[in-house]
């Protein structure tokens, strides 16, 4: 079974790949820096109304809790909010762009947090993103 992108249903099969994933594991144990949001940006041409906000509660190489959150909580609870459209974040699953690099390219956008800590975390981020290509995904647009 395929979940879309972006759904309640995915980001919890995203939660359940990344605590499967031994390499996350490893090269997210240093990271105690707090919950990092991920935006999908609104919209309506692929059924998004409004930002789709993946609040991801990451510590040590776990992910402790994975959901839907509206915006204002993800701006108020996360201490790293990542915002992307649609297209990049698909990019991003399909490992078509590294997410460090999308933000240093400005093709993803730090809302919130210090980019200095989340570079210390490249291959973490890399695995996270290996995570994702594990889910089995259906994209709205396709």
């Amino acid at each position: 079974m395929a979940f879309v992108f972006p759904s309640a249903e995915w980001v919890a099969a995203f939660r359940d790949a990344v605590n499967g994933n031994p390499a996350y594991k490893t090269s997210g144990r240093e990271w105690t820096h707090g919950v990092i949001t991920l935006v999908v940006s609104a919209n309506p041409a692929v059924g998004l109304a409004e930002d789709a906000c993946m609040w991801l509660d990451l510590h040590q190489g776990v992910c402790r809790e994975a959901k839907l959150v509206p915006r204002a909580e993800a701006d108020a609870g996360s201490a790293f909010v990542i915002v992307g459209d649609y297209a990049r974040w698909k990019q991003v699953i399909r490992k078509e762009l590294e997410p460090i690099k999308g933000m240093m390219q400005g093709k993803l956008k730090l809302a919130k947090g210090q980019l200095p800590v989340i570079v210390r975390f490249v291959q973490a981020a890399r695995d996270l993103v290996d995570s994702a290509t594990r889910v089995a995904t259906r994209f709205p647009d396709e």
